[in-house]
């Protein structure tokens, strides 16, 4: 009986299993797509920079505090002129030093850790640098190593193409960003490490204008699941 019952387990674990992989494999072959080919020079980065002026760059770069929750779990104050940034999670606290983060501080509670707390501080710099992606990224166009393609769909659409050579945590991801008639941008396509599909949309919508001036996107949907950012604030030293 034992042996007949652990037979039948094996057949509906094998059979869950091949569904799974079914499942993945028609996933894959239906929604990924190739990384579009584009066009590098004057006419990319002129569409770019059309893009910083719909989100007001020139405020942005001038704001010296931010403020954001990541999908309510991730909290964080940026210092932007000092550049350092408080983040919070769980019973953590991290005042990151994003130009030193070896000088970095870290809490748990309110206790002051000592000793190793590297990983902790490689934890916090890597949300960072996560989800200040999520709401900044329009402004990061034209940071070292990005490379800028115009790409021109055969209905005669434009979008941009940007691939971060270098810096951040997944140095090599690429973005293909839309955008509405005032260059506004509405999405991106994502070809990126943590995806094993490429081309996947996420939208860019419930945009504010902050205290400092700068254009911030509040929401975000990707496979139809929403990736809230709330409690965004941006402002100026007074």
């Amino acid at each position: 009986m034992k042996k007949k019952l652990f037979k039948l387990i094996k057949i509906f674990l094998l059979s869950i299993g091949a569904i799974l992989i079914l499942t993945i494999a028609i996933l894959y072959f239906s929604l990924n797509e190739k990384l579009p080919e584009g066009k590098a020079g004057y006419g990319a980065d002129l569409f770019a920079l059309k893009i910083q002026q719909a989100v007001k760059h020139s405020a942005f770069k001038n704001t010296d505090y931010l403020q954001w929750s990541f999908r309510n779990k991730h909290h964080y104050i940026w210092d932007k002129s000092n550049e350092s940034v408080e983040v919070k999670w769980d019973n953590y606290k991290v005042l990151l030093d994003l130009k030193r983060p070896d000088k970095s501080t870290v809490y748990e509670g309110d206790v002051k850790l000592e000793g190793n707390t590297q990983k902790i501080v490689e934890k916090a710099l890597g949300y960072f640098n996560n989800d200040s992606f999520w709401l900044l990224a329009p402004y990061k166009l034209f940071d070292k190593g990005v490379v800028r393609k115009l790409v021109t769909a055969k209905d005669g659409t434009r979008s941009l193409l940007v691939t971060y050579k270098s810096g951040g945590t997944t140095p090599g991801d690429s973005y293909l960003w839309k955008v509405d008639e005032g260059y506004l941008p509405t999405s991106y396509k994502m070809w990126v490490s943590i995806i094993p599909i490429g081309g996947i949309e996420a939208t860019w919508d419930g945009w504010i204008t902050t205290d400092s001036g700068a254009y911030l996107a509040q929401k975000h949907r990707l496979l139809g699941f929403e990736i809230p950012i709330t409690n965004v604030k941006a402002w100026n030293k007074k």
